[in-house]
């Protein structure tokens, strides 16, 4: 990224900083994706317990790796046992220290939008966990909510849908196409327009591209 574009990011963060800040929501900046790993490390406890949702970008950012190798009691989705009631892993979730996300899209005015299949990554950000931080880069940012879930549906679920190995028609097209089948994932939108719990969520903004 040109010093151009890394300075405007930079003076953009300081209004959404505010802008979040007004909706009960923290935040803060970081350049690049290995400061963004550590900002958020240093937000968590050692002896914490964290979980997480599904999300290229805290993969990406190689968050995953430094909790699996820090002090923290991980509390793996995948870690599932056979045949297991799947409630029992999301209730420990639900009780979690932490949990990670990323976010699809976010507003200019501080909203947090996103898309998903079954929930069982955005019922967390809706409650449950003490604390969700979630990791977003710069390039997210939408006018508004509308265009926010148009960021969504036209360059988001495609590629997540090719990575999941999905047959819907955005996977198949790269468009999308307001499927109502079994394999959408688009099935849940939630829109965080405010945190009625203060500093529960905290938003972490990256100046490099990450995720989808």
């Amino acid at each position: 990224m040109d010093d151009h574009k890394r300075s405007y990011y930079r003076n953009l963060s300081q209004t959404l900083v505010k802008k979040f800040a007004r909706r009960g929501i923290d935040a803060l900046y970081c350049d690049t994706a290995a400061e963004a790993k550590d900002a958020v490390l240093e937000l968590m406890p050692s002896g914490s317990s964290v979980t997480w949702g599904g999300s290229m970008s805290i993969e990406q950012a190689g968050i995953l790796d430094a909790v699996r190798e820090g002090n923290y009691n991980i509390i793996d989705r995948s870690d599932k046992g056979p045949g297991e009631d799947p409630r029992i892993m999301l209730s420990k979730q639900m009780m979690a220290d932490y949990f990670l996300m990323s976010t699809n899209a976010f507003t200019r005015d501080g909203e947090l939008v996103n898309i998903d299949g079954m929930g069982t990554r955005l019922c967390f950000l809706v409650a449950g966990p003490a604390h969700v931080i979630v990791v977003t880069s710069m390039n997210k940012m939408t006018r508004d909510v509308p265009s926010a879930l148009q960021r969504i549906h036209d360059q988001a679920t495609p590629p997540n849908c090719v990575r999941l190995n999905i047959p819907t028609p955005c996977a198949a097209t790269g468009a999308c196409g307001d499927c109502h089948g079994a394999n959408t994932i688009c099935c849940q939108e939630v829109i965080t327009r405010h945190s009625r719990e203060p500093h529960r969520i905290t938003v972490v903004l990256v100046g490099e591209e990450l995720g989808y």
